[in-house]
């Protein structure tokens, strides 16, 4: 009996390590499994630190070399995109360094890029021009015109020459009260021929720029073509200059207002589209 109690003994003793042992190694390996999920966690939080620094560092290059950005942090979760048009129009030659331009070779690429896009709602313009390259200027404004999408503009400053037709191209235009366009007729720069052709091509040049604002706003063709000859607004040219409220009574901008009330109405009219679809 001694030696049966032994054996039992010895038995138990082993069972109670051979138990620790399997212990040791389950609490081993869920310590290296914990181990494993923390570096995974910790190298996924790192990517994601980088990636959104990435994304933000993307944004501030879009707003300081492109004048653009996505508004995409509003109520309505919808997602606007921002393009801004600033001082000259830049066409196919290029313009001093020092001059502040909109350079239609990147605007026209990024238009395309939002009418594909699935992800953004609508367009808001924000401008501010002195006006440029006339080419350059239409190209911009049929592209506008011919979205999809809904579209706002908003008048900042100045909206001159051939800002006149890129604040109509959108849906719908707002204006600051003090905000100015001037409509005139169309410069060349250059040599010119004096001569009939040279005179025809102008007027087929501003019958271009001309119906484009008659067919994109409430303005008549007879009007809108004697505020670009009226000789007596400026001292030395031809043409007008209105003011804030005046390009609504022309019916040349629909509505006076800020981005308050052009955000306001983007979002509106994008939920309207959205019923409709």
């Amino acid at each position: 009996m001694q030696i049966v109690d032994f054996e039992r003994e010895i038995k138990g003793e082993n069972n109670q390590q051979d138990n620790k042992i399997e212990e040791y190694n389950d609490n081993t390996d869920n310590s290296d499994k914990y181990d494993n999920n923390e570096k995974e966690s910790d190298r996924d939080e790192q990517e994601n630190e980088i990636a959104k620094k990435e994304n933000e560092d993307l944004k501030d290059k879009k707003i300081s070399e492109y004048g653009q950005t996505l508004l995409d942090n509003n109520k309505k979760e919808h997602k606007i995109h921002l393009l801004s048009v600033i001082g000259e129009i830049e066409g196919h030659g290029c313009l001093p360094q020092h001059n502040k331009t909109t350079k239609y070779e990147h605007v026209l690429p990024q238009l395309a890029a939002i009418e594909d896009s699935t992800e953004i709602d609508g367009l808001l313009i924000l401008i501010n021009t002195v006006g440029g390259d006339v080419e350059a200027g239409l190209a911009i404004a049929e592209m506008i015109a011919s979205l999809s999408k809904p579209t706002v503009s908003l008048v900042l400053g100045g909206s001159h020459s051939i800002g006149v037709p890129l604040a109509v191209s959108a849906d719908y235009s707002f204006i600051v009260p003090t905000a100015t366009m001037i409509i005139h007729p169309v410069r060349m720069n250059g040599t010119v021929i004096g001569v009939t052709q040279t005179f025809e091509y102008f007027e087929k040049i501003q019958d271009r720029i001309i119906s484009f604002v008659v067919n994109h706003s409430g303005i008549t063709y007879p009007d809108f073509k004697n505020l670009m000859l009226d000789t007596n607004q400026l001292a030395k040219d031809v043409g007008s200059i209105l003011v804030g409220d005046e390009t609504v009574k022309l019916k040349i901008i629909n509505e006076v207002g800020g981005i308050k009330e052009a955000l306001a109405k983007i979002n509106e009219m994008i939920d309207e589209k959205s019923k409709n679809d």
